[in-house]
C-alpha cells in the first residue's frame, strides 16, 4: 500500500533564532521513499542535517525575525499489514542484553522509574514471559488513562499520568515505558506518522503520535497503549529515551505556533508511483 505523508506547520519568531528540528523520517524507513522528502521552507534559510545519539534524523536552521511556514509532502510505500506483537519466551537477564540497550533501562526525563518501581513490582512481578508481561503493561496503562487532547501538558511525568489518569498518546507511552524499564524490559519512546488505516476515521485533527518499542528475544517490537492493537501504516520519525530526545521542533528562544497540520492517508497504487526513489 501507499500512504502520503506530511505536515504544514508555521511560527511567527520575535527575533533571529536557533532551531532544531525532528521532523524527517526515521533512516530505517527512507528506503521505502516513493517520492522526494524535503523540508520546505518559505524563506530562503540554509538548512543542515545531522544524526543524533539515537540515530534520528536532526535539521538545524536559524529562522530570522518574522513568520516562517515548515512543509513537507511525500509518498511512502508500506507493508498494509498490521505490526507483529513480540512472541512468547522468557526475559533475557540484564547480565546478557546487549550494552546498546541499557540506556533504556534507566529512567528519564519524563519516565521517573523510581517512582514507579514499587507499584510496577506489585502489580507485575512474578509473569515471567516476556510477551505476556509487555501486554499487562499495555493493558494496565490502557485502561489507568483516560485519553483527551483537551488532557495535554508537554511536562506531565509517566508517574503524573499514572496520578492524574488523564492524557494524550504521549503519557500512555511514557507511563508504558517507565513500567517496562521498572521490570527490567529495554524500552524506548517513538513519535512519527500515524493515520486512520484500518481503523474508523478520528473525527479530531490528525496529529503526530506517540508509541513505544520493547526489546524482547533479541530484537525490537512496536507497542501502542493508548490504542492497545497492532496498527497499520506507522511511520516512525524518531526514537529515544522520552518526548524530550524527540521533539519535533526545539527553538532556543519562545516563537509562537500559528498553525499545525499533519497529514496521514491512504492512496491507491499508481503505476507512475510505483517507482521507489533512488
Amino acid at each position: 500500500m501507499q500512504i502520503r505523508a506530511g505536515y504544514d506547520i508555521a511560527f511567527e519568531f520575535d527575533q533571529e533564532t536557533a532551531v532544531v528540528l525532528m521532523l524527517s523520517i526515521h533512516p530505517d524507513r527512507e528506503q521505502d521513499l516513493l517520492s522526494p522528502h524535503q523540508i520546505r521552507l518559505s524563506r530562503e534559510i540554509p538548512l543542515h542535517d545531522y544524526h543524533d545519539i539515537y540515530g534520528n534524523t536532526c535539521t538545524r536552521l536559524v529562522a530570522p525575525a518574522g513568520p516562517l511556514t515548515i512543509s513537507n509532502s511525500f509518498l511512502i510505500s508500506d507493508s498494509g499489514l498490521p505490526e507483529l506483537p513480540p512472541p512468547p519466551g522468557k526475559l533475557t537477564p540484564v547480565g546478557d542484553l546487549p550494552d546498546d540497550t541499557l540506556i533504556y533501562l534507566l529512567g528519564s526525563r519524563y519516565c521517573d522509574t523510581q517512582k514507579l518501581f514499587d507499584l510496577a513490582l506489585a502489580e507485575f512481578n512474578g509473569i515471567e514471559d516476556g510477551a505476556r508481561l509487555v501486554q499487562a503493561i499495555v493493558d494496565y496503562a490502557h485502561h489507568r488513562i483516560e485519553f483527551g487532547y483537551h488532557h495535554a501538558r508537554n511536562d506531565r511525568t509517566g508517574f503524573e499520568a499514572h496520578e492524574e489518569r488523564i492524557g494524550v498518546c504521549r503519557d500512555f507511552a511514557h507511563l508504558a515505558v517507565t513500567l517496562c524499564r521498572c521490570m527490567n524490559i529495554p524500552a524506548r519512546y517513538c513519535t512519527g506518522y500515524l493515520g486512520d488505516i484500518g481503523v474508523p476515521i478520528d473525527p479530531a485533527p490528525m496529529d503526530f503520535s506517540a508509541w513505544f518499542e520493547v526489546y524482547l528475544l533479541g530484537q525490537w517490537y512496536t507497542l501502542d497503549a493508548r490504542h492497545n492493537e497492532p496498527r497499520i501504516g506507522r511511520i516512525v520519525m524518531a526514537r529515544g529515551r522520552d518526548a524530550a530526545d524527540v521533539a519535533i521542533s526545539t527553538a532556543f528562544g519562545k516563537p509562537l505556533l500559528t498553525r499545525f497540520e499533519v497529514v496521514t492517508d491512504e492512496v491507491a497504487d499508481t503505476p507512475t508511483s510505483a517507482k521507489k526513489v533512488a
